[in-house]
């Protein structure tokens, strides 16, 4: 079938960012925002209609949010599918100039919550529908007791604008203006965005092409080095000064508490990881000698292989849809009929074009109550998991529209469950599919693409922010030291089995420089074997477990996650063995390509 790879955003709201429709609709949220305070202001907790008022006021909240974060949005994907329109950081204005208003509203609604007696609080959570949302209002009845005067929190909410937030959108601006130059065979000088240079760094089959290309990237972010060093410190020392004033102890209580998880549950997962990491690092090895070197470099890490006769394997955009879309049918009639839904209806842009931003995404409409997925899509097997990658994250807000919206607020960490779990369909089908050895081995390599990120690359990320944090909380850390760090971890992490490393990976990566959570890194690690732990279960019992998935993922955004994975699957995730058995599963496909390969190497 003929699928079309970029987006309709006319349908959201026509003619850009220019559009009118997008300030009637900010003008139509400042109207309900002002609604929203008189209701607060005249919401007594101790008078005989309390619940009905609670129940119009969170009512108020979610028509507000709908409409603001349909133009949040919307701004976005345009601005990520088109870096080159200015009239977008304007309309970010807007909306976080109404969101600065929410958000002091939200303090005095919070305050309110933590001023109702326990014994009326209880009471008021036998009350249908309260009682449904109960767990996620006690979070925020427990939260609100960190709160400060009401007063302050406002200024620490006007602040934001230009504190946190303001941070963060500097380091996407400036990402969006930078070019990699590279320099063809033929002697051509091509300027590529970073998103383009980052695919063809990463995915040329030519060592030559990669080296140069790296070469010249680890250039390009050493020129901007001292704008991300200065970015990075104040993110960090603004979110660092929030959590103390909080009362928050150390900077990893605000990560655990938002993906609500313990931290015996990370130590667990870690610990797990570090014990099983050498049969990743020997499959790296093995990949080095396959490729005809003593090491693999950084950017060679996630390079294609191609053994014998065989060439890397490439898929059109419609090849790939049509290939995720048949091995979806194997799992589930309703992750299917939803996945060929969301391709038909153009919620995907692929296109492969200058003035994108790099990376992937799936971010909700919620007045559409849909999803759209932002990629470039270059014809890799790693593409094609990537587009089922994000496809499992909206079919899991897809299946969340049947819960009540206040317990649609999944944390990060479970939210890579329903996207790893798709990716590993696809990532399997691909390697079974394989029509010889050599393809076989090819597949497997990409398929292992993502256990190395997760075991190794992931796990640089965490040990670097930690000591990161440990260090900001100390005073400001210059670029050099940022550096330092940075390799340090990388060296760790991939037990130094690389000949070169990424020392300005910390400004490269995104997640380090965004505002909403701090160390966005982990949840992911967390989610992949998470995950595997699902797909184990589906291996074992495959009749009709779509809907017992289905059940587990409308249960991520109203328990811990310790719960969730004692009522779904019966483990405890605070001990070791969960993650070991997650690791060992993904391992013996480092042993298989290790088996298969090791003639070839010879």
């Amino acid at each position: 079938m003929k699928y079309n790879d970029t987006w309709d955003l006319e349908i959201i709201f026509e003619g850009g960012t220019n559009s009118e429709e997008v300030q009637a609709k900010l003008a139509t949220v400042k109207e309900e925002i002002a609604k929203y305070a008189d209701q607060l202001q005249a919401w007594h907790s101790n008078s005989p209609d309390d619940a009905a008022a609670l129940q119009g006021i969170l009512k108020q909240q979610e028509t507000i949010g709908k409409g603001l974060g349909q133009v949040r949005t919307f701004v976005s994907m345009w601005h990520d599918a088109f870096t080159n329109d200015e009239h977008a950081s304007v309309v970010k204005g807007q909306v976080m100039e109404l969101a600065g208003e929410l958000q002091q509203l939200s303090t005095i609604f919070t305050k309110k919550l933590v001023a109702i007696p326990d014994e009326q609080w209880n009471s008021l959570l036998q009350v249908e529908p309260l009682n449904e949302i109960g767990f996620v209002l006690n979070e925020t009845r427990d939260e609100g007791k960190r709160l400060l005067s009401e007063d302050e929190e406002k200024l620490i909410a006007k602040l934001n604008k230009d504190g946190l937030a303001a941070w963060s959108d500097l380091y996407s601006t400036t990402v969006s203006i930078m070019t990699i130059p590279y320099t063809e065979k033929d002697g051509t000088v091509t300027d590529l965005s970073v998103g383009q240079a980052m695919n063809r760094m990463y995915a040329d089959p030519d060592a030559d092409v990669r080296a140069s290309l790296f070469e010249s990237w680890e250039k390009a972010w050493t020129d901007f080095g001292p704008v991300f060093a200065d970015i990075l410190n104040h993110l960090a020392g603004y979110r660092l000064t929030l959590q103390e004033v909080h009362g928050r102890q150390g900077h990893m209580e605000e990560p655990l508490e938002y993906n609500r998880m313990s931290e015996d549950t990370l130590t667990a997962m870690w610990s797990a990881v570090d014990s099983h990491k050498q049969t990743f690092i020997d499959y790296l090895d093995q990949k080095a000698r396959l490729l005809g070197m003593e090491q693999l470099g950084w950017q060679d890490v996630d390079a294609p292989v191609s053994v014998g006769e065989s060439k890397p394997t490439r898929y059109t955009y419609d090849e790939a849809c049509d290939f995720i879309i048949e091995h979806f049918e194997s799992f589930g009639p309703k992750l299917t009929a939803f996945t060929k839904h969301a391709l038909e209806n153009r919620w995907v842009e692929a296109e492969d074009r200058p003035n994108k931003r790099p990376g992937g995404y799936c971010t909700s409409l919620p007045e559409f109550e849909e999803s759209r997925i932002f990629m470039t899509f270059t014809g890799s097997p790693s593409d094609t998991s990537t587009l089922a990658h994000e496809l499992g994250h909206s079919f899991h807000s897809h299946v969340m529209k049947d819960v009540p919206r206040q317990n649609r607020g999944y944390a990060m960490n479970v939210a890579e469950t329903a996207s790893t779990f798709a990716e590993t369909i696809i990532a399997d089908a691909t390697v079974k599919n394989a029509a010889s050895d050599e393809e076989k081995i090819a597949l497997l390599a990409t398929k292992l693409e993502g256990a190395t990120a997760m075991f190794l690359n992931i796990r640089a990320r965490f040990l670097f922010e930690d000591s990161f944090y440990n260090e900001r909380a100390k005073g400001f850390v210059s670029e050099k030291r940022l550096n330092e760090l940075m390799t340090e971890a990388q060296k760790e992490a991939f037990g130094n089995s690389l000949s070169s490393y990424h020392p300005h990976f910390w400004a490269a990566k995104l997640h380090f420089f965004i505002d909403r959570v701090p160390f966005y890194n982990f949840p992911y690690t967390f989610g992949y074997l998470f995950s595997l732990g699902i797909y184990a279960e589906y291996l074992k019992h495959p009749e009709g477990f779509e809907e017992k998935y289905i059940a587990l993922l409308q249960d991520t955004g109203s328990m811990k996650v310790e719960d969730l994975a004692q009522k779904h699957l019966g483990v405890d995730i605070t001990k070791q063995d969960f993650w070991s058995a997650g690791i060992e599963l993904v391992g013996k496909d480092a042993e298989e390509f290790i088996e298969l390969t090791t003639e070839r190497v010879r």
